[in-house]
């Protein structure tokens, strides 16, 4: 289980790139967002053709706004296989397919879409209308044998998440959680707010302006992590 990141970046942070991660787990390559600057990230890397399967933590258009370019790419240029898209909810891949059929009119033909529950090793949390008000958002655990990830999407609760981590069976477990070093930010986690997560589990922060981080922060920062970056 291997995690590479795309952008660490928010939706204003255009210099980070969107927040985007590559995972390779139980034999899948599988892509964790596709924000509007994901798709020529990928290109630019020469990453398109490993992309097989996709799992996204809402529909906002940084965590979502190139998905028709890469699914078209690798329908149309690439012409291969076409990639799976995980969903969690019936409600949740209805509201994406709405969303990719203006795109591309008839979605099936360039992705296939299977339910979460199918995939072995991943689980979702439901963190609906705590990121944007009447929003729909995910965060997901990736478990194996040996070790977890969590991966939080944008929340501004950080609670939901832990809590879930909490029941689980103890695992060595490494989280990727959106952070902002905005108290005003309603929309991500302030950091303050996940230092009292911080015993037990390997932590990092993403989907911020680095240099903003202040000088008492003591969350090491994805970007900074130069084995983490793809």
């Amino acid at each position: 289980m291997t995690i590479k990141f795309l952008g660490t970046g928010g939706a204003f942070d255009t210099d980070y790139l969107n927040s985007s991660a590559i995972m390779e787990f139980n034999g899948m390559n599988l892509l964790i967002d596709c924000g509007f600057t994901v798709f020529p990230t990928l290109v630019r890397k020469d990453l398109v053709r490993k992309i097989d399967h996709i799992l996204l933590t809402h529909l906002h258009n940084d965590h979502s706004g190139s998905l028709a370019n890469l699914l078209l790419y690798k329908g149309i240029v690439e012409k291969s296989e076409r990639p799976v898209i995980l969903y969690p909810s019936e409600q949740f891949r209805q509201q994406l397919y709405r969303f990719l059929e203006i795109q591309l009119k008839e979605p099936d033909t360039y992705a296939e879409f299977v339910p979460l529950e199918q995939f072995e090793g991943i689980s979702c949390v439901d963190t609906y209308g705590l990121h944007s008000e009447g929003l729909q958002t995910y965060a997901y655990v990736f478990d194996n044998e040996e070790s977890r990830i969590a991966y939080s999407g944008d929340l501004a609760r950080p609670e939901v998440l832990f809590d879930k981590l909490e029941k689980m069976p103890d695992k060595k477990t490494c989280v990727f959680h959106d952070i902002t070093f905005n108290s005003e930010n309603k929309g991500h986690t302030y950091y303050k707010k996940l230092l009292p997560y911080m015993n037990g589990v390997e932590m990092f922060g993403y989907h911020c302006d680095p240099t903003l981080s202040p000088a008492d922060n003591p969350i090491r920062l994805v970007f900074f992590q130069q084995a983490f970056m793809a």
